[in-house]
């Protein structure tokens, strides 16, 4: 299968309970089907300076942000695959770009040391993002998802993610996928809808059924607003630590 590498497409995100979750799936049944991978770990490295520049402005909902981050599926081996991805949200539709490399590649590449041209366009574009803010590694975050991709419409994707979790040691992804619990602010089940245009009528109806609406929550933005920006530095493996 061939891997995208760029992607322009409207994001919503919802928070579920478990018992919201169950409906949506009965439901959504004739509609969607799991993708070519179904359920799935995702680990993720977001890149930031030194004083969090990129979050901060990130939270105050501007028209244009963008942020940088290096995702793995699963835990990658030494010599593992990675994606390392410039994401940027402009006016409500966010576009994504990514390049897919060996995770030993990514340090050499976003400091500088690999030329960006031996990644093509994009790895160009990572190149001047990282002349431009010289962003480092900051915070892991992981999460267990469970994955739909329409059956008339293959670019309809939803999206379950359970079992959010996060540190700020061990910022690599080869030193596994645990961490401190990230609640959600309302139920147990963060689901994101991603289409390149308008929401299909079924959707709307039973997303209005279930009773379920828009939240804007991030993952990374409630790590940083919960914790880092207060200056609480925990190793985010005690049990009682939790990002709300």
């Amino acid at each position: 299968m061939a891997i995208q590498c760029c992607f322009e497409r409207y994001e919503k995100k919802y928070c579920l309970t478990l018992s919201q979750q169950r409906y949506l799936l009965e439901q959504m049944t004739p509609h969607m089907k799991k993708d070519a991978y179904g359920e799935y770990t995702i680990c993720n490295i977001y890149y930031d300076t030194d004083d969090f520049l990129l979050i901060r402005a990130s939270l105050e909902k501007p028209v244009y942000k963008e942020k940088l981050r290096v995702r793995s599926y699963g835990v990658p081996q030494a010599d593992g695959k990675v994606f390392v991805e410039l994401k940027k949200k402009f006016d409500g539709v966010v576009y994504k770009r990514r390049i897919t490399t060996g995770i030993q590649n990514v340090e050499p590449f976003l400091s500088g040391e690999l030329p960006s041209e031996n990644f093509g366009q994009i790895g160009r574009e990572i190149g001047y993002f990282q002349s431009f803010y010289h962003t480092a590694p900051k915070v892991f975050i992981g999460y267990d998802r469970l994955a739909f991709a329409g059956i008339d419409d293959p670019q309809l994707r939803i999206t379950f993610d359970t079992n959010l979790r996060w540190r700020d040691t061990d910022v690599d992804l080869r030193l596994g996928d645990h961490g401190a619990p990230i609640a959600l602010p309302c139920g147990d089940v963060l689901m994101e809808v991603k289409i390149p245009g308008a929401c299909p009528l079924w959707l709307s109806h039973l997303l209005s059924d279930v009773g379920a609406f828009p939240t804007s929550f991030s993952k990374y933005g409630a790590c940083y607003r919960d914790e880092l920006s207060a200056g609480v530095h925990t190793t985010a493996l005690k049990e009682d630590t939790f990002c709300a």
